[in-house]
């Protein structure tokens, strides 16, 4: 396995900390600490904390696509790659639980801060959307299929952010089973 470049040491030690401890509350010293570089060597790479929080947004992006694609291949149906999506809320139970939803989370902050980066960090949730949008309509749902998609979207924050809130894991694992319960009867 080959060593991961300071960029992208400093691009993932940035997520972490923007996921754990907000954007606002991390500092260029917290990222450059985590990864262990000299102030020279990390503004080599990156001038602004805007900088950073934009290479973050474009890794989440491409990871979140590299998930959509893997759902895509590994789900035969697209019913079953809307459960995909469902599931990640019990998959990432142990982050959530502590530090909520890692692009509800960041999207709310940067709203709240009027940052100009708000816009760019909504297109994963976009990508999600889009993404739910394909698999309503591959299932029939044409003409309300983005409203499928955002029904699922909001249904899964709220799932996200209460079940956090509340350090509840068992209403978490009940409400994927009501989703995926909507789901079906959607259908069948």
């Amino acid at each position: 396995m080959s060593k991961q470049s300071t960029y992208q040491q400093i691009v993932n030690a940035a997520d972490n900390l923007f996921y754990q401890n907000g954007f606002e509350h991390t500092s260029f010293t917290d990222i450059s600490n985590l990864v262990s570089i000299s102030r020279g060597n990390f503004y080599h790479h990156f001038k602004t904390k805007n900088d950073i929080l934009s290479a973050v947004i474009k890794a989440r992006l491409a990871n979140t696509q590299a998930m959509l694609d893997e759902w895509q291949t590994a789900e035969a149906t697209p019913e079953g790659r809307i459960k995909c999506y469902i599931h990640i809320l019990l998959t990432n139970w142990d982050k959530i639980q502590h530090y909520g939803c890692p692009v509800g989370t960041l999207c709310t902050e940067l709203a709240k801060l009027n940052h100009a980066s708000k816009e760019e960090a909504t297109q994963v949730f976009t990508l999600f959307r889009q993404w739910l949008k394909q698999q309503f309509k591959q299932l029939g749902h044409v003409d309300d299929a983005d409203q499928l998609a955002m029904h699922v979207l909001a249904w899964s924050q709220g799932v996200a952010t209460i079940s956090s809130t509340f350090q509840n894991k068992e209403f978490a694992e009940q409400e994927v089973q009501k989703i995926n319960a909507w789901l079906d009867k959607l259908n069948h």
